[in-house]
């Protein structure tokens, strides 16, 4: 069940954050989005646990979101961040093997929200990446990676310090990049939760119920409906480990606004480089 009037809240927000010179602001507005994302969730978690009509008219979904065309490099991180951002907002989510789509479990509004700062997120990880390459500011750092040394029945593997290419480095930077928005995501909607349990008026405890209710639906509705296998992986012992391009990729993580171009719900195609 769409909620089109909370949509057009966040993207609001969405656009007050942007339109922001000032880091604290925007850090403010973006939470700002999460926190009433969050408390429209728990509002309708509390409906759903009062309500049998509400209960019956809103079921988990799922949906297919594109990521990108086979064959694009650094897709994975891409991935990576809609994960993180779909972890905040109750989601659970399947990843086709060539990380060019994902199918996300939940609530309509969640995964509205989810690919509204998606959209927004995923075009400054990108534009940020860009930036640190060019800089250069790679060129004069190294990274670790996975390599086979040896020859015949010797071989094996070492941890090898390689000169930081530029695809190593924008893996290791968009990587953080997307951990970081994560981690700040997490946190708002934590601080909502929390919030909202310390003002309960009705019968103690009845939100943290409420929630835990929804997960163990998701939760069921997932087991029911997936046919994933194996488990999905956002990086390989062979990519390399650059410890400068994350912190890099963390610092641009901490100044990300959230914002919107597009008209909520966020645009599904996949992003072009």
């Amino acid at each position: 069940m769409r909620d089109d009037r909370l949509l057009t809240r966040i993207a609001g927000l969405l656009r007050q954050a942007e339109g922001t010179d000032n880091e604290h602001e925007a850090e403010a507005f973006m939470a700002a989005a999460q926190r009433l994302a969050t408390a429209s969730s728990i509002d309708l978690a509390l409906a759903r646990a009062h309500d049998r009509s509400t209960r019956a008219a809103t079921t988990p979904i799922t949906r297919q979101v594109s990521i990108g065309e086979k064959g694009k490099r650094g897709l994975k991180t891409y991935v990576q961040l809609f994960v993180q951002i779909a972890r905040a907002n109750d989601l659970t989510v399947d990843v086709a093997s060539n990380s060019t789509f994902v199918i996300a479990y939940g609530f309509e509004v969640d995964i509205d929200t989810t690919e509204a700062l998606y959209t927004s997120l995923v075009i400054q990880m990108v534009a940020a990446s860009d930036a640190y390459l060019k800089s250069g500011a790679y060129k004069r750092e190294t990274a670790r990676q996975v390599v086979t040394v040896g020859d015949g029945y010797f071989r094996r593997r070492a941890v090898a310090e390689k000169p930081l290419s530029p695809i190593t480095a924008r893996l290791n930077f968009q990587s953080a990049f997307a951990e970081r928005i994560g981690a700040r995501l997490v946190r708002a909607r934590d601080e909502q939760r929390a919030e909202a349990v310390a003002a309960e008026t009705t019968a103690a405890g009845s939100t943290e119920v409420a929630l835990r209710d929804k997960e163990v639906e998701i939760r069921d509705f997932y087991r029911d409906s997936s046919s994933a296998r194996g488990t999905w992986r956002p990086s390989s012992a062979r990519s390399g480990y650059s410890v400068a391009a994350r912190q890099a990729g963390d610092q641009a993580g901490r100044r990300a606004r959230i914002g919107a171009d597009h008209t909520l719900p966020g645009a599904r195609g996949a992003i072009d480089r």
